[in-house]
């Protein structure tokens, strides 16, 4: 059974993270998206504290190194707040050295003005700047994650699209890359299994004993069930699957 969490303590087998900025979204895109996928059993953390520090959390860092796909909701405040630029440094982080996936969306926010700190992008960086005039490497960085993240294909909201469509196909997205990530790491160990049945079953050849069988039918057992594992995955990816997503 699929959950979600809205506190600050990463919860086990989460699947995707939010990143948002809450005084933008918290009460009404973001809000709306968790609720989708969790509807849809997608193991969702949201962080729904108030009273944040200047400091990232360990707890926090640990979610989104625990997720397989950050969803960044880019809105007009999004880069006030160096606790959500933190969040970000660290998701591009866990791309780089995990493959971790990121899909940005711009709400009511132009892309550009992610990509090239412009606007009210601009008007934030100027006050960071400010706040952080010996520690410019920090700034440099948060610039530079900005640029990187807005590059990736995403959703973008301005778009005239009635915003409860628009949440069902952003959904159906996360689910369709999440799925692609779960088939592609059960492919790997179900070919790491075959290779160890096949020594097995060498082995039990050259010394025949109930022992080795008995090593040798557990792996084969194990490859079946990861096997009918990935089928089931594949079946979230067919339209089948997702039609029930407007009901």
């Amino acid at each position: 059974m699929a959950w979600s969490t809205s506190t600050t303590t990463p919860q086990a087998n989460h699947e995707v993270f939010l990143s948002f900025r809450g005084e933008d979204t918290r009460y009404n895109f973001t809000s709306h998206l968790h609720a989708t996928l969790t509807r849809l059993e997608v193991r969702t953390y949201i962080d729904y504290n108030l009273q944040r520090g200047d400091e990232i959390s360990s707890a926090l860092l640990r979610a989104i190194e625990d997720a397989k796909l950050s969803v960044i909701v880019f809105s007009k405040n999004y880069a006030n707040s160096r606790w959500c630029l933190d969040e970000l440094v660290k998701i591009l982080e866990c791309k780089r050295m995990k493959g971790q996936i990121v899909l940005p969306i711009f709400y009511d926010i132009d892309p550009s003005h992610v990509r090239n700190q412009t606007g009210s992008y601009a008007e934030a960086f100027l006050k960071h700047e400010q706040n952080f005039k010996g520690r410019m490497e920090k700034v440099h960085k948060w610039r530079e994650a900005l640029r990187d993240a807005a590059n990736f294909s995403g959703w973008d909201c301005s778009v005239n699209r009635i915003e409860a469509e628009l949440l069902e196909k952003i959904a159906k997205d996360v689910i369709e890359k999440l799925n692609r990530v779960y088939v592609g790491d059960l492919d790997h160990q179900i070919a790491k299994l075959e290779q160890l049945a096949n020594l097995q079953y060498q082995f039990y050849q050259s010394i025949i004993s109930l022992d080795n069988l008995n090593k040798y039918q557990s792996t084969v057992q194990r490859i079946t069930e990861l096997k009918m594992e990935r089928n089931v995955r594949l079946l979230r990816l067919t339209p089948d699957m997702l039609s029930h997503l407007g009901n």
